[in-house]
Order: structure tokens, then C-alpha cells, then sequence
């Protein structure tokens, strides 16, 4: 089985002191064990670049530029990334209309055509709401306390 990494997941990940640090590197570890496949998307890293690179005041990380790549760079490594085709745009504007999707949940929409595309049935994230319309996933919420 293949797992997407919502960039919720990813960024907990390189953030040691989020409260959720350490259930998320768990759940990973646990994906690992069981050789799981572990896929992050380019969304993924482009998402987590707006937030490494982002002030702290503004609800970012407040990284510098060669710290937000040397993650980037080590995320790459760590899972399998698998890159954008021209079957994603067209996957994603079928979504958008049939599912009448609207704002933001649009991004998450194209990490669900991003799925399709490249036959992924998992997301691991803690925003399962996020993917409700996605009927043809399971959804893998990281529960904390």
C-alpha cells in the first residue's frame, strides 16, 4: 500500500518542538516497519516552503531560505517523491466540478487528483475534514492526545 503525507504530517516532522512531533514521527516509523510505501507530492513541499519560509509572527516557521532546502532536500530522501503529470490538471478541474469544491479546499482537491493520478489509496494527516469529500481514499487521521 502507498501513503500520502498531508503537508500537516511533514511539517511536524521538522518541527521537534510541536506538540504533535512526536505521535507523527511514530506513525511514520510505524508506515516504515510495516514497508509501507511513503510518498510525498510536490504540493507537499511547495506548501511546506510557504510555511518553513514564512515569518513565526505570521504563523510560520520563520526558517531561512538554505534551512528551508536542506528539509526540503531531506524529505526527498527520506520518503518516495513522485512528481506531477499532465493527467493531474485534468483530474483535479473533474473534482472541482463534480464535487463542487470551493476556497481553499481546492489545494487539498489536487492532492486527491494527485492520489488518483498515481494510484495512492492513503493520506496520513490530522485533517481528515479536509478530505471528506474524497470518497474513494482512506483516510488515516494521527489521533493525540
Amino acid at each position: 500500500m502507498a501513503y500520502l503525507l498531508d503537508t500537516n504530517i511533514l511539517l511536524r516532522t521538522i518541527s521537534p518542538n510541536d506538540p504533535m512531533h512526536a505521535i507523527t514521527v511514530a506513525a511514520i516509523d510505524t508506515l516504515n516497519a510495516r514497508r509501507e510505501r511513503v510518498v510525498i507530492a510536490p504540493q507537499n513541499l511547495i506548501e511546506l516552503w510557504n510555511v518553513c519560509t514564512r515569518p513565526s509572527d505570521k504563523n510560520g516557521l520563520g526558517f531561512t531560505l538554505e534551512r528551508t532546502l536542506a528539509e526540503v532536500d531531506r524529505l526527498k530522501r527520506l520518503f518516495i517523491f513522485l512528481t506531477d503529470t499532465q493527467s493531474i490538471y485534468p483530474e483535479w478541474e473533474r473534482l472541482v466540478t463534480t464535487y463542487s469544491v470551493q476556497g481553499a479546499k481546492v489545494h487539498d482537491t489536487r492532492l486527491v487528483a494527485f492520489m488518483l493520478v498515481h494510484q495512492i489509496s492513503h493520506i496520513l494527516t490530522f485533517n481528515v475534514k479536509n478530505y471528506y469529500s474524497a470518497n474513494h481514499f482512506r483516510l488515516h487521521r494521527i489521533t493525540y492526545c
